[in-house]
């Protein structure tokens, strides 16, 4: 299950669908990922106020065997991180800026670096075959994932792929209902556990439509229920403790589905070129 995925990473991406003690594992984790290397499944369940069975149970739940695998995957990573030439922590700083901005920079990368470890060629491949065969696709999202849904629909759009989106749940699904196995949903979900884009899916799938899912959740109800999965990594909850969102890995994912698409659909580049002489005029200087 975790493949290529780190334990922090893991960790971030379904924090918020842990019980209280689970919370209490990872926090510790997070904050002493160094000195639990070299904890026992005991000492860690003391350190976190929890007992060792939960310890056990939370290993598995991130898709470790036990707690000695996660272990060897967090070692991997502190190493990684004390090789690196440039000191970076967790933190946000007003008063200390130029630190500030090495840390954010070096956990959107992790970001980046994750999302990309974690796409299989074979996966991605039938993706894009969907999508130019697709005679219609829907991009869907709700909340504070609908710029990335509208973003990825304006360039599926410029490449000549018939592409629609909207920023209204009740419009989105009424769209859903229509299509059929000619066409395809791309639900976009942080968290993957939307009951509305999840909805969405059920109606797709009952009219025959293929349904791909972009969400850092891969245990979701969103992934789940997909044909095919994208899973994003975040570190939003190592920056802010009380908000965990990054649109970044999302953002990147779309990118990579437009670039490919770019160099393979044979009409890509005219329809491109079309769509740019169109509002050329508006950005002339005159």
């Amino acid at each position: 299950m975790t493949g290529d995925r780190s334990v922090v990473g893991i960790i971030c991406s379904s924090y918020d669908s842990y019980f209280d003690a689970e919370k209490k594992i990872a926090d510790c984790i997070m904050e002493r990922k160094a000195e639990v290397v070299d904890m026992t499944v005991a000492e860690l369940a003391r350190a976190s106020g929890t007992s060792d069975a939960t310890v056990s149970r939370f290993c598995r739940r991130c898709g470790f065997k036990g707690f000695h695998q996660l272990k060897m995957a967090l070692a991997r990573e502190v190493m990684e991180e004390e090789s690196s030439q440039i000191q970076v922590s967790n933190d946000i700083i007003r008063g200390d800026i130029a630190q500030s901005l090495q840390n954010i920079l070096a956990n959107k990368v992790a970001e980046l670096t994750q999302t990309i470890s974690m796409m299989d060629p074979k996966n991605l491949e039938q993706i894009l075959k969907l999508l130019e065969e697709a005679e219609t696709v829907q991009v869907a999202a709700v909340g504070n994932t609908i710029p990335v849904a509208m973003d990825f629909a304006f360039k599926l759009n410029q490449l000549g792929i018939r592409t629609v989106t909207g920023s209204i749940w009740e419009e989105q699904i009424a769209y859903t209902f229509n299509m059929d196995e000619n066409d395809v949903l791309v639900v976009i979900s942080n968290s993957g556990t939307s009951r509305r884009l999840a909805a969405m899916e059920k109606g797709a799938r009952e009219n025959g439509c293929r349904v791909i899912a972009i969400t850092n959740n891969q245990d979701s109800p969103v992934a789940r229920e997909a044909d095919y999965t994208l899973i994003t990594a975040t570190r939003e909850k190592l920056l802010l403790e009380d908000f965990c969102f990054s649109r970044v890995s999302a953002t990147m994912v779309a990118e990579i589905l437009y670039l490919f698409l770019e160099v393979s659909k044979a009409d890509a580049r005219g329809c491109i070129r079309r769509h740019e002489a169109a509002i050329g005029e508006d950005k002339e200087i005159r």
